[in-house]
């Protein structure tokens, strides 16, 4: 898209806004909720986190709107004389999570070594002995989520960036539709009549390569958005990771991964019913079944792998 072309597209769009602002909330409703979350900041009303938080140019309510989560796990070292194991590696990342790009707070939970129905209870124990920080940005309304999407180079949450800084792995999760990869329908794999997929990206090459091989192995089909076979092939750049101002990129080592999963592969990992997959209280009803796990266990041993070869002096 053009410079002149975005101008006029986003000048569309808030003129229309403010046009369903006068015509009333149903309209407003209607129009945002048309439109898909994009992997691109081209069609974002918000211009980062703190905008979004401030309500520039539309008013927002935490809790109502949008939701955040987080943990970070207390280690400290009190001692001069024993030597402290620092093992907190890696940060799991859903920046559009909740109703944006759903299925992604569910998988971040998991993959950080939580019960994702139950993560908000301090007293309850974590699900799986190994456990990573997490951060999430959830979409809470009933519809019009899409209008809380923050393109991942724009986003500017505190302690989003706090937890990416002080780790040397992030796992970022995101959504797509198959139709924006922009993959040709004649191409055997990935098949169009099954647009289950996982787009792999960040400029982790390591990290990368660890994900795609466990998501292969474990029955899932992924691609290296960034590998020789794949880079700038179709519409990939756009969910390659591969900006350095990307959230999954602001790590110690200045890289990190992240995942862009189809609709139809998160969509398979819950429930069988439409219902299962729409409203988070399916999701969190359906999503301890052996396909979701096994998706969670491919993306747990590639970090595993990764932290296995990093050592922390």
């Amino acid at each position: 898209m053009t410079s002149s072309q975005h101008t006029a597209s986003r000048r569309t769009v808030l003129t229309a806004l403010a046009a369903a602002a006068t015509a009333g909330a149903p309209l407003l409703s209607q129009l945002a909720t048309a439109a898909p979350a994009f992997a691109t900041g081209d069609n974002d009303t918000y211009n980062s986190n703190t905008d979004l938080y401030k309500g520039i140019p539309y008013p927002t309510k935490e809790g109502e709107d949008f939701g955040r989560r987080y943990r970070r796990h207390e280690q400290f070292d009190g001692y001069l004389s024993k030597v402290a194991v620092y093992e907190k590696k890696t940060a799991i990342l859903a920046i559009h999570g909740g109703q944006i790009e759903r299925g992604t707070s569910e998988l971040c939970l998991a993959i950080a070594g939580y019960d994702p129905a139950d993560a908000t209870d301090p007293t309850r124990a974590p699900l799986l002995p190994t456990v990573h920080d997490y951060w999430m940005f959830e979409g809470m309304r009933s519809s019009n989520n899409s209008q809380l999407h923050v393109t991942s180079v724009n986003c500017d949450d505190h302690v989003a960036n706090v937890l990416t800084a002080s780790h040397l792995n992030v796992l970022s999760l995101h959504g797509c539709q198959y139709s924006q990869l922009g993959i040709p329908d004649t191409m055997v794999w990935p098949s169009q009549s099954d647009p289950k997929l996982v787009v792999v990206g960040g400029l982790n090459k390591t990290l990368r390569e660890a994900l795609v091989h466990e998501l292969e192995t474990a029955g899932f089909p992924a691609l290296d958005a960034l590998s020789d076979e794949w880079r700038d092939r179709y519409n990939l750049a756009d969910f390659a990771g591969a900006a350095t101002k990307n959230i999954c990129n602001r790590t110690l080592i200045g890289a990190g991964a992240q995942l862009e999963i189809t609709e139809d592969m998160r969509r398979s990992l819950f429930g069988p019913e439409v219902t299962d997959f729409d409203w988070k209280s399916g999701r969190i009803a359906t999503w301890n079944n052996p396909r979701f796990l096994a998706f969670r266990d491919a993306c747990r041993r590639a970090v595993a792998t990764v932290e296995a070869g990093q050592t922390i002096l």
